[in-house]
Protein backbone atom coordinates (compact mmCIF):
# COMPACT_ATOMS: atom_id res chain seq x y z
CA UNK A 1 0.00 0.00 0.00
CA UNK A 2 1.47 3.37 -0.97
CA UNK A 3 2.27 5.65 1.90
CA UNK A 4 1.24 9.29 1.79
CA UNK A 5 3.76 11.69 3.22
CA UNK A 6 2.52 15.15 4.04
CA UNK A 7 4.94 17.94 3.34
CA UNK A 8 4.75 21.47 4.56
CA UNK A 9 3.99 23.00 1.17
CA UNK A 10 1.74 25.42 2.96
CA UNK A 11 4.68 26.59 5.04
CA UNK A 12 5.83 30.08 4.40
CA UNK A 13 9.07 30.28 2.45
CA UNK A 14 12.07 31.42 4.44
CA UNK A 15 12.39 34.36 2.07
CA UNK A 16 8.82 35.57 2.63
CA UNK A 17 8.93 35.62 6.44
CA UNK A 18 8.83 39.32 7.21
CA UNK A 19 11.65 39.22 9.75
CA UNK A 20 14.00 36.87 7.82
CA UNK A 21 16.49 38.35 5.39
CA UNK A 22 19.14 36.98 3.07
CA UNK A 23 22.13 39.14 2.16
CA UNK A 24 24.72 38.48 -0.51
CA UNK A 25 28.04 40.26 0.00
CA UNK A 26 30.99 40.31 -2.40
CA UNK A 27 34.25 41.25 -0.70
CA UNK A 28 37.99 41.25 -1.17
CA UNK A 29 39.35 37.84 -0.20
CA UNK A 30 41.55 39.03 2.67
CA UNK A 31 41.98 38.26 6.38
CA UNK A 32 39.78 40.24 8.77
CA UNK A 33 36.99 41.09 6.31
CA UNK A 34 34.51 38.69 7.90
CA UNK A 35 35.26 40.12 11.36
CA UNK A 36 34.62 43.69 10.21
CA UNK A 37 31.30 42.69 8.62
CA UNK A 38 30.22 40.77 11.73
CA UNK A 39 30.98 43.84 13.85
CA UNK A 40 28.42 45.83 11.83
CA UNK A 41 25.77 43.22 12.66
CA UNK A 42 26.76 43.11 16.34
CA UNK A 43 26.66 46.91 16.71
CA UNK A 44 23.11 46.97 15.30
CA UNK A 45 21.97 44.06 17.49
CA UNK A 46 21.19 41.71 14.59
CA UNK A 47 21.83 38.01 15.00
CA UNK A 48 23.31 36.09 12.07
CA UNK A 49 21.27 32.89 11.61
CA UNK A 50 23.50 31.36 8.95
CA UNK A 51 26.74 32.32 7.26
CA UNK A 52 28.35 30.81 4.18
CA UNK A 53 31.67 32.19 2.94
CA UNK A 54 33.73 30.94 0.03
CA UNK A 55 36.26 32.14 -2.48
CA UNK A 56 34.60 33.27 -5.72
CA UNK A 57 35.67 32.28 -9.25
CA UNK A 58 38.24 35.08 -9.05
CA UNK A 59 40.38 34.14 -6.03
CA UNK A 60 40.88 37.83 -5.18
CA UNK A 61 37.24 37.98 -4.08
CA UNK A 62 34.93 36.06 -1.73
CA UNK A 63 31.16 35.71 -1.62
CA UNK A 64 29.22 35.68 1.65
CA UNK A 65 25.61 34.66 2.08
CA UNK A 66 24.20 35.79 5.41
CA UNK A 67 20.81 34.65 6.71
CA UNK A 68 19.52 36.86 9.48
CA UNK A 69 16.47 37.80 11.50
CA UNK A 70 15.52 41.35 12.36
CA UNK A 71 13.34 44.38 11.71
CA UNK A 72 13.43 45.69 8.12
CA UNK A 73 14.15 49.22 9.39
CA UNK A 74 17.50 48.20 10.84
CA UNK A 75 18.37 46.06 7.84
CA UNK A 76 18.64 49.09 5.53
CA UNK A 77 21.21 50.65 7.88
CA UNK A 78 23.22 47.42 7.99
CA UNK A 79 23.32 47.20 4.20
CA UNK A 80 24.47 50.84 3.97
CA UNK A 81 27.17 50.35 6.62
CA UNK A 82 28.43 47.10 5.09
CA UNK A 83 28.61 48.77 1.67
CA UNK A 84 30.77 51.52 3.23
CA UNK A 85 33.45 49.04 4.37
CA UNK A 86 36.57 49.40 2.22
CA UNK A 87 36.82 45.62 1.56
CA UNK A 88 33.19 45.26 0.40
CA UNK A 89 32.44 45.39 -3.33
CA UNK A 90 28.67 45.23 -2.83
CA UNK A 91 25.98 44.03 -0.42
CA UNK A 92 22.43 43.21 -1.54
CA UNK A 93 19.32 41.80 0.07
CA UNK A 94 17.74 39.02 -1.97
CA UNK A 95 14.13 37.88 -1.96
CA UNK A 96 12.45 34.84 -3.50
CA UNK A 97 11.31 37.08 -6.39
CA UNK A 98 14.83 37.88 -7.57
CA UNK A 99 16.86 34.84 -6.53
CA UNK A 100 17.07 31.13 -5.81
CA UNK A 101 18.08 29.90 -2.36
CA UNK A 102 19.16 26.41 -1.30
CA UNK A 103 20.50 24.77 1.81
CA UNK A 104 21.83 21.29 2.61
CA UNK A 105 21.27 19.20 5.73
CA UNK A 106 22.82 15.94 6.81
CA UNK A 107 20.73 14.12 9.41
CA UNK A 108 21.88 11.04 11.33
CA UNK A 109 19.15 9.02 13.00
CA UNK A 110 18.50 5.60 14.50
CA UNK A 111 16.13 3.34 12.56
CA UNK A 112 14.88 -0.08 13.60
CA UNK A 113 15.20 -2.60 10.76
CA UNK A 114 11.41 -2.88 10.36
CA UNK A 115 11.07 0.92 9.85
CA UNK A 116 13.97 1.35 7.43
CA UNK A 117 11.70 1.45 4.36
CA UNK A 118 9.63 4.27 5.90
CA UNK A 119 12.78 6.29 6.54
CA UNK A 120 14.09 5.78 3.02
CA UNK A 121 10.67 6.77 1.58
CA UNK A 122 10.83 10.06 3.48
CA UNK A 123 14.38 10.73 2.28
CA UNK A 124 13.41 9.99 -1.33
CA UNK A 125 10.27 12.12 -1.04
CA UNK A 126 12.49 15.13 -0.33
CA UNK A 127 14.83 14.15 -3.20
CA UNK A 128 17.47 13.29 -0.62
CA UNK A 129 20.09 10.58 -0.57
CA UNK A 130 21.11 7.99 1.96
CA UNK A 131 24.84 8.62 2.32
CA UNK A 132 25.56 6.19 5.15
CA UNK A 133 23.73 3.08 6.27
CA UNK A 134 24.52 0.79 9.19
CA UNK A 135 22.50 -1.94 10.92
CA UNK A 136 21.06 0.68 13.27
CA UNK A 137 21.44 4.12 11.70
CA UNK A 138 21.11 6.19 8.53
CA UNK A 139 22.72 9.45 7.48
CA UNK A 140 20.53 11.31 4.98
CA UNK A 141 21.55 14.29 2.84
CA UNK A 142 18.78 16.62 1.64
CA UNK A 143 19.11 19.82 -0.41
CA UNK A 144 16.33 22.40 -0.77
CA UNK A 145 14.88 25.67 0.42
CA UNK A 146 15.10 26.18 4.16
CA UNK A 147 11.36 25.52 4.65
CA UNK A 148 11.72 22.18 2.83
CA UNK A 149 14.71 21.28 5.00
CA UNK A 150 12.63 22.12 8.09
CA UNK A 151 9.82 19.86 6.83
CA UNK A 152 12.22 16.99 6.11
CA UNK A 153 13.71 17.20 9.59
CA UNK A 154 10.22 17.29 11.08
CA UNK A 155 9.25 14.14 9.14
CA UNK A 156 12.48 12.37 10.11
CA UNK A 157 11.93 13.27 13.76
CA UNK A 158 9.59 10.28 14.05
CA UNK A 159 12.88 8.40 14.32
CA UNK A 160 15.53 9.11 16.95
CA UNK A 161 17.60 11.88 15.38
CA UNK A 162 21.11 11.82 16.79
CA UNK A 163 22.52 14.82 14.97
CA UNK A 164 21.81 17.29 12.19
CA UNK A 165 24.28 19.53 10.37
CA UNK A 166 23.01 22.35 8.13
CA UNK A 167 25.11 24.36 5.70
CA UNK A 168 23.14 27.58 5.86
CA UNK A 169 21.58 29.25 2.84
CA UNK A 170 23.35 29.95 -0.39
CA UNK A 171 21.67 32.32 -2.80
CA UNK A 172 22.03 33.23 -6.46
CA UNK A 173 20.25 35.98 -8.37
CA UNK A 174 17.89 34.87 -11.14
CA UNK A 175 18.54 35.64 -14.79
CA UNK A 176 21.36 37.96 -15.73
CA UNK A 177 21.38 39.84 -12.43
CA UNK A 178 24.60 39.64 -10.43
CA UNK A 179 24.35 38.01 -7.01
Amino acid sequence: MPQTIDTAESQVSTFSRPDRHTLSIRTKNEPGVLMRICQVFARRGFNIDSLVVAESRDSNFARMTIGMTGAPEGLEQIIKQVNKLIDVIHCFEHTSDDSVSKEMVMAKFLVPKEERTDAINIIEHFDGKTIDLTHTSIIAMIIGESAIIDSAIEMLSQFEIIETVRTGQVVMARGELET
